[in-house]
């Protein structure tokens, strides 16, 4: 193990591999040296529902390229006896080694109405969220968590949106981002005997491959959508929360950090690390400076 990969040998799964943070985050801990099976629904020549592009194809594609070693797995994480598969597949390929499971499964933007009262809002849609961002979770964690207690040690992250219980605007997109907090938590208390690690994660204002699309520009033209929306001028790429949950990863210290609610700023202020553009962007400062959130909330 050198400096520049501190997770070689280690054996992770992301769940949500496809697209935006689920991606970066399987490159970035390809990077340091992991083999990532990359888990979703997307697989070349079989969309998903979203239908979008990407691919969990091109995901693992991206860590190998990058120095790790990625494996493709097409899995609804929704459906146990297809995690469960996926689980077996990687204690029989890696001989019972796992050591970094993270959560990141979505699929809810679709489905959020932001305009309407939960009472207004489609409750199939409502309930359907919860199943693909809450339950596919708990699901996957049910089958990582025996391998990674087998070897008294290892993380397991949930990916969700702000790092406290706050009302996030919409009943059921709240219900599912606090719900992975809490996850986390929950998950930390029950693992901590064993020593195994269980954290939330959250990035800020995220340049994602779909938000770039709903701005109508490229990685490239970013800040031509400032004019649009000013807070964007924030905004980062998924590289800068995922560069920083492989930091974490390889902390020497990382499960006296279990239970804990951590942010793309926080890791980049923590372990230094800079956005793929060279950028350390903190929304957690700004949105201070802006007044979005009460005196003492961040």
């Amino acid at each position: 193990m050198t400096q520049a990969t501190p997770l070689e040998g280690q054996v992770a799964v992301v769940a949500g591999a496809t697209r935006g943070l689920g991606r970066a985050i399987a490159v970035a801990l390809g990077e340091a040296g992991a083999t990532v099976y990359c888990s979703g629904r997307s697989v070349r020549g079989r969309p998903s529902d979203l239908g979008r592009s990407e691919t969990i194809d091109e995901t693992a594609e991206m860590v190998t390229a990058r120095g790790g070693q990625g494996i493709a797995v097409r899995t609804d994480h929704t459906d146990e006896a297809q995690v469960r598969a996926l689980f077996e597949r990687i204690s029989t390929e890696q001989m019972g080694r796992l050591d970094i499971a993270v959560n990141d499964v979505w699929g809810g933007d679709p489905l959020s109405d932001w305009e309407r009262k939960f009472w207004e809002h489609d409750l199939g849609n409502g309930l359907k969220m919860q199943e693909r961002s809450v339950w596919s979770h708990m699901i996957t964690s049910y089958y990582a968590a025996p391998l990674l207690t087998a070897r008294g040690r290892g993380l397991i992250v949930e990916i969700t949106d702000g790092w406290n219980y706050r009302y996030r605007g919409n009943l059921y997109y709240s219900l599912a981002k606090i719900s992975a907090i809490h996850l986390a938590q929950g998950m930390a208390e029950d693992l901590k005997p064993y020593g195994v690690t269980s954290v939330a994660l959250t990035p800020g204002f995220l340049r994602s491959e779909a938000m770039l699309d709903h701005f109508g520009v490229t990685e490239e033209t970013w800040r031509d959508a400032v004019s649009a929306d000013p807070h964007f001028i924030m905004s980062e790429t998924p590289y800068l929360a995922a560069r920083g949950l492989a930091a974490l990863a390889a902390d020497p210290d990382l499960h006296a950090l279990t239970g804990g609610v951590f942010t793309s700023w926080g890791l980049s202020d923590r372990y230094g690390i800079k956005d793929v553009d060279g950028r350390s962007p903190h929304w957690g400062n700004y949105a201070k400076e802006q007044g979005f959130y009460p005196e003492g909330d961040l």
